[in-house]
């Protein structure tokens, strides 16, 4: 009775030990991440970010614009046909304007649907303080993007997302994202490939192109700390692509 005590004490510690070494590997992963972009102190000092750039739908390029202010708001504008659209998200609700899809003014998202986006708000990005944020990281091991070997960590958001995030392992950039998002009442998962790093003045490194499967965006330009309208974020009609004044 005592050996098979014994041999118990020691399964579980064994047990306990693999599973602290794997939160150990995820948190390095993650340090080595956050030193490769940039260092959270940079990261730390970002209130606001703009980027301009263009998303190929189709062989047509569509400006867009996406303007954040960090865990207050962020709005994203896209012209098609000369008839400006967006889509707005604050810590406290959300609008889409679509004129394309025969909108006439705008309307207020659901209250999933906003809940679902809330996490874009933190411009400074899910894996900096990630603990003090509520989130919750796991090692899975490597795995093969596209030829280019990567390390593996779920993040499970505080809000209760659930994402898979892969890790070049020759760089520790950030290469690839696979979220589970409710769409239509429904569980679907969205891939999001990253590519095209670039360090800006600001001494961060950042993706330019993105690729999440609705089209590749790529960023001609991203402005960190400039001024801000806030008016930007309260919902307005827009026509051929300007606010109406009316």
């Amino acid at each position: 009775m005592k050996k098979i005590r014994l041999s118990i004490l020691a399964s579980a510690i064994v047990f306990a030990s693999f599973l602290s070494a794997k939160a150990q590997t995820a948190d390095e992963i993650i340090t080595k991440h956050i030193a490769a972009i940039g260092g959270a102190d940079n990261w730390k000092k970002i209130k606001s970010i703009k980027m301009i750039g263009s998303i190929n739908a189709g062989g047509m390029e569509i400006p867009v614009t996406i303007t954040t202010v960090n865990k207050k708001a962020q709005r994203v504008d896209f012209v098609v046909n000369g008839m400006t659209n967006y889509v707005i998200i604050t810590d406290k609700g959300g609008w889409s304007y679509a004129p394309i899809q025969g909108q006439t003014k705008p309307e207020a998202m659901t209250d999933d649907n906003v809940k679902q986006s809330q996490d874009q708000l933190d411009v400074q990005g899910e894996l900096i303080d990630y603990k003090e944020k509520g989130n919750k990281v796991a090692f899975l091991g490597k795995d093969d993007v596209e030829g280019t070997e990567c390390y593996k960590i779920k993040m499970t958001h505080a809000s209760g997302k659930e994402e898979t995030m892969y890790f070049d392992a020759s760089n520790y950039y950030h290469i690839r994202s696979v979220l589970k998002v409710i769409a239509n009442g429904q569980e679907v998962e969205q891939t999001a490939n990253y590519s095209n790093f670039q360090k800006l003045p600001e001494g961060i490194v950042y993706p330019m192109n993105v690729d999440s499967g609705n089209g590749p965006v790529a960023l001609k330009s991203v402005e960190i700390n400039k001024p801000v309208d806030e008016s930007i974020f309260k919902p307005q009609e827009v026509a051929a692509g300007k606010e109406d004044k009316k």
